[in-house]
This record gives C-alpha cells, structure tokens and sequence, in this order.
C-alpha cells in the first residue's frame, strides 16, 4: 500500500485543488535556460553594447596617430555704391557689383607627442578588455542566478510531491478512522482531528504552490520572458562531488573575473600615468594646405585678383610652466595606481575568504546529503510499519502523526540540504571562473 501511496504525484492533490483541466506544459531543461537567459537577457544586451562601443573607441585614430584634414570654401557677393576723390579726380559708382571665391584644404598632423598617442591606444585596448571581462562577469553571474532559480523551482516542486503524498497518506488515515468508527473501536475526536490534519495538509501544499509560482515568475524575469509562461523542469538536483579544493583556488587567483578586472585597473593606471608624463615632452605638428582665393569688384581700381598656393610647415609647443598642474596630476594619477593595487588586494582577499568559507559549507553539505538520505530511508521504512500498525490498532492516532511528521521532516531536509549543496557547488564555480565547467556541471 505503502508503495502505491508513495507512487502518487501531486497531480493527484491538484485534481482537487483546481477545476480539473490539466494543461500540457513546456519542459524546461536548465540547458535551455541557461541559452534562453544568454540570449535574451536585457542586462546582458547591455553589457554587449557596452562592449561595442569599447572596441570601437580602440582605434589609432582615436588615440590620436592619423592627421585631420579640413576643407573649407566660401563665396559672398555684394552691390554696393561708392564715391571717391583721389589727386583732385573724383569719382562714383552706383550698384557696383563685386565677388569673393575662396577655397582650401589643410591637413594636420601630430608626428610627436611624448608617445601619448601610443599609451592612449593601449590604454583604450586595456579599457576594451575590461569590458569584455565585465561582460564575462554578468554572464556568469546570470547563470548562476539561473541555475539557483532552477533548482529552487525542483526543490519546491519536489516539496509539493512531498505534500501531495503526505495528503494521501492523510485520506488514507481518515479511511482508517472511518473503518474503525463503523467498527465500532474508533471515536469521532481521533476521526475530526484525522479530518483537521488533513486541510492543514492541503492548506501546507496550496502555499507551497504559490512558493512555485513565485519562483517561476523570477526565472521568467531572468530569460526576459513574459512572467505568466508556465513550464516544467526536471526532477532531480545532482551534486558535483569532484570538486577539488587546490585546482578551483588556482583558478580562482588565476582565472577569476573580478581579480582579472582589477588586475587590468592597474594596468589603466600604469598607462594614465605615462600619457601625463608624456606632455613633458614637445608637440611636433606638421601642417600643410592648399589654398584658392578669388575675388572681382566692378567699382574698384583692382577689379580682378586670383592667387592659389601650397603650404607647408611644422610647428613644435613646449610646455614651460603650466603653475605645477602637470606635477600635480602625475601625483594624482600615482596614487589612483596604489589605490588600484590596493584595491587588487582588498578583492582577492575578499575572494579567498569567500572561497574558504563556501568550500567548507560545500563539503558539509555533502555530508549532510548522505545523512539526510539515511535518516530519510529510516523515517520512510518507520512509516511504512507506522502505517501497518495503525490498520491494526496497535498505535493511536496521534503516534501515527507523528511518524508521519518525521516523515514529512525527513524528505523535506534532504531536499534542502541537497538545494544547498548545488548552491555552494554553483558559488565555487563562479568564484573559479569556469563558466564552461559551470555550465557543464549542470
């Protein structure tokens, strides 16, 4: 019987729960989570172009290598009427017509600055790299949030299978009572309170439903999807028990995220450093251009006047005396590199500490999962016999309960220690860095 009431899914409670129509629903592997949440994310989109924008500032025209070159033109015209005297000989003009054409293109370029230029460029490479690990970050944080929102959902639905045998172990006891009241051996007190357990069962299993449809309605929200798709998952959480204490800490200081932006600040400082210092330096400019100017006055002495020409020529500017705010900000900029090293520091220990202390939780909870499971066999071989007993009369009513409650207890502690085990497994995978082996670990 025992094997019977245990085989029962909580599809049989939700007959009774709801209007009866059953639905066929979506199943949802954390695979395809996991894609759908890459893919569709709205804070990874922005990641993404913000890492567009970051590649295309790395270019040698924006650090400055490539000359600039204008071109400019114009052309007024005027009426105007004039009068003059000159060596006792005047002379006027009414409506005298004159033209202005003119035209150039000029080029220039820094040939020399102090390799500014060139630490700019760097610079501007470092700053793409950063937002390349930036973006690596929020995807593995998104996983890892998805991957516990997973799970949290086959832990509660797990709990609602719970829930859904524990009411109908719940019937069956009231069948009992029943039986035994018609037999004339039971009383209507074990019979009501038999009656009162049971809708304390059914009312435990319609707030764990709503517990699921909350959790659903988050991971929904991380696939950036509409929140009232429902879905299914699958039904077992699996534990990776391989997790080495030494190769995960050597990819955490090696391979980590955070670190590997920190380390990367300080490379941004080094290179701020060296584009001040590099304004010691002259400035070599060359410039060059083309010229057409042309203009036409009916009333004047020169009517016509045409010139065009080249240019060429190099202009060089040294920075004298700037009243000290050159040696000021180099001052600024080497204490912006210690506090980057400093801040390089403060995470890594901040990394180890967490590390250490998850570790250690990770290898609790999988001693933990084993003797959950032990104590769940025990209280569910306890039932079984518990429930035998109560057909013949051999316990009360109460003693029965109580067995079923440590039943209850039982099943749902191993399922919570099996959920925190797979959240310290997916804290030590992140804080490694190995998003594949976090991916593949599912």
């Amino acid at each position: 019987m025992m094997n019977k009431i245990f085989a029962f899914s909580a599809l049989i409670c939700a007959l009774f729960l709801s209007s009866g129509t059953i639905l066929a629903q979506q199943l949802l592997t954390i695979d395809d989570a996991i894609g759908l949440g890459l893919e569709n994310n709205y804070g990874i989109q922005l990641s993404k172009n913000l890492t567009e924008i970051a590649e295309n500032n790395h270019s040698f025209g924006n650090a400055g290598f490539f000359p600039s070159i204008n071109l400019t033109s114009s052309r007024s015209e005027r009426v105007e009427d004039s009068e003059f005297q000159a060596g006792g000989e005047a002379r006027s003009t009414s409506g005298a017509r004159s033209s202005s054409t003119s035209a150039a293109i000029n080029l220039d370029w820094t040939l020399f600055d102090g390799m500014q230029m060139f630490n700019t460029y760097d610079r501007l490479g470092v700053l793409s790299d950063v937002t390349n690990q930036e973006l690596r970050f929020d995807m593995e944080a998104l996983v890892a949030q998805i991957s516990l929102s997973y799970y949290n959902i086959i832990r509660i639905s797990e709990q609602l299978k719970i829930l859904a045998n524990n009411i109908e172990v719940s019937q069956e006891r009231i069948e009992i009572e029943e039986t035994k009241l018609d037999l004339g051996s039971g009383s209507q007190y074990d019979l009501l309170q038999a009656r009162s357990d049971l809708n304390a069962d059914r009312a435990a299993y319609i707030r764990e439903t709503n517990q699921l449809t909350e959790a659903k309605i988050v991971l929904n929200e991380l696939l950036s999807r509409d929140p009232n798709i429902d879905f299914e998952v699958t039904s077992e959480i699996n534990i990776n028990r391989g997790l080495v204490h030494d190769e995960l800490y050597q990819k955490l200081v090696n391979e980590n995220t955070e670190l590997t932006i920190a380390r990367l600040q300080k490379d941004i400082s080094r290179l701020e450093i060296r584009e001040i210092r590099g304004e010691r330096f002259p400035e070599i400019s060359l410039n060059s251009g083309y010229s057409f100017n042309r203009s036409q006055n009916d009333g004047g002495f020169i009517r016509f006047n045409e010139t065009t020409g080249f240019s060429i020529g190099l202009t060089a500017r040294v920075n004298i005396f700037d009243g000290f705010n050159l040696n000021r900000r180099v001052q600024n900029a080497q204490i912006n590199q210690k506090n980057a090293e400093i801040s390089y520091e403060m995470q890594k220990l901040r990394l180890e500490s967490d590390f250490a202390a998850i570790y250690r939780f990770y290898e609790n909870s999988i001693e933990l999962v084993d003797l959950e499971r032990d104590n769940f066999e025990n209280a569910q071989e306890t039932l079984e016999i518990a429930l035998e007993r109560f057909r013949l009369g051999t316990i009360s009513s109460l003693e029965f309960r109580e067995a079923q409650r440590t039943f209850l207890e039982a099943e749902n502690r191993l399922i919570n220690v099996l959920f925190d085990a797979k959240v310290a497994e997916t804290n030590l995978l992140q804080l490694s860095g190995d998003l594949g082996l976090l991916l593949a670990g599912q």
